[in-house]
C-alpha cells in the first residue's frame, strides 16, 4: 500500500466513525490528504480503533517522518565540555523529529492533547504524530488515577510513532494577568518533575519544550530562567548525568536562552 492509498484508507475509516463517510471523495494528493487525516484525529475522542486502523497509521507516520530529518542528540554541540554543561544542549527545531529517551509535552489537565483541528501547538503536534493511541493511554491514565492532572505534574507515555521513546507530559501554570510566585514555583516543580520522572524510570536523555509560554501567557524570558536554573540544581544536587536539552522553535526563545546559556 503507497502513501496515497493509506490516506485514503484512514480518512475513510475515520469519517466513517463519525457517521459521515467519505464516499470515496478523498483526493490524491499526499499534503491535502495529511490535513484532512491531521484535522479528524485532532477532534476524535480517545476511543478504542481497529489494529488493522493502527497497522496503516503506523506505516503512514512512519512514512512521513521519513521524509524528515530526525535529529540525534549526537549531533548537536553541549553549552560548556566541563561540569554539568556538558550535558546540556540547546536546540532549536521540530521536537517530534527528535530521537531522545523522551520529549517533555506541555499538556493540558485532561493530558489527551489539543482538540482544536490542525492547531500548530507542541501539545496538537505530539498527539498527531504520536498517532490516535497516545490521545487513548493518556486518558487511561486520567481514568485510572480519577481525576484531571495537577499543574506541576508529570507522567510518562510511550511514544509510539515519534523518534522519542516516551513523552513526559506535565501541566504548566496558566498565567492570568501579573506574574505571581505561585506561577514561578508551579513552573519550577514542571521540570523538577519531569526530571525526577525521567531518573526513576532510568532515561538518559530528555528534551524539554518551553512550557507554559505562548497560550498559557507565561513571559518567555522568565520561564527560560527558571528552566535553566532549575535543570541545572537538579543536576548538580543529585550528580545525575542526564543529558537535557532545552528546545525551541521560534528566534525570541533561541536568543533567550543563548543568553542565558552561552
Amino acid at each position: 500500500m503507497d502513501q496515497i492509498k493509506r490516506g485514503r484508507y484512514l480518512i475513510d475509516y475515520l469519517t466513517k466513525e463519525t457517521g459521515r463517510p467519505s464516499n470515496g471523495q478523498v483526493p490524491p494528493i499526499e499534503h491535502i490528504q495529511m490535513q484532512l487525516w491531521r484535522g479528524l484525529v485532532n477532534v476524535r475522542m480517545p476511543q478504542p480503533i481497529s489494529d488493522e486502523y493502527l497497522n496503516v497509521e503506523d506505516e503512514f507516520l512512519q512514512a512521513e517522518l521519513a521524509k524528515k530529518h530526525v535529529t540525534t542528540i549526537g549531533e548537536l554541540k553541549p553549552v560548556m565540555n566541563e561540569g554539568i554543561w556538558q550535558d546540556i544542549y540547546l536546540w532549536k527545531g521540530d521536537i517530534t523529529t527528535i530521537k531522545a529517551d523522551a520529549i517533555v509535552n506541555a499538556a493540558n489537565t485532561f493530558m489527551t492533547g489539543c482538540y482544536q483541528p490542525n492547531h500548530l501547538c507542541i501539545d496538537n503536534c505530539i498527539h498527531t504524530f504520536a498517532g490516535v493511541r497516545l490521545r487513548k493511554y493518556c486518558a487511561d491514565i486520567i481514568d485510572k488515577q480519577g481525576k484531571n492532572e495537577a499543574v506541576g505534574q508529570a507522567k510518562i507515555t510511550p511514544g509510539f510513532n515519534l523518534p522519542a521513546k516516551h513523552v513526559i507530559h506535565t501541566v504548566g501554570p496558566i498565567v492570568s494577568g501579573e506574574l505571581t510566585d505561585l506561577n514561578k514555583s508551579q513552573l519550577k516543580s514542571c521540570y523538577e518533575s519531569c526530571l525526577k520522572l525521567a531518573v526513576e524510570e532510568g532515561l538518559k536523555s530528555i528534551v524539554f519544550c518551553c512550557i507554559s509560554t505562548g497560550v498559557f501567557a507565561f513571559p518567555n524570558e522568565e520561564a527560560a530562567k527558571i528552566a535553566v536554573e532549575t535543570v541545572a540544581e537538579f543536576k548538580e544536587e543529585r550528580g545525575s548525568d542526564i543529558k537535557v536539552v532545552f528546545n525551541v522553535f521560534g528566534d525570541k526563545d533561541y536568543e533567550i536562552y543563548k543568553n542565558l546559556l552561552y
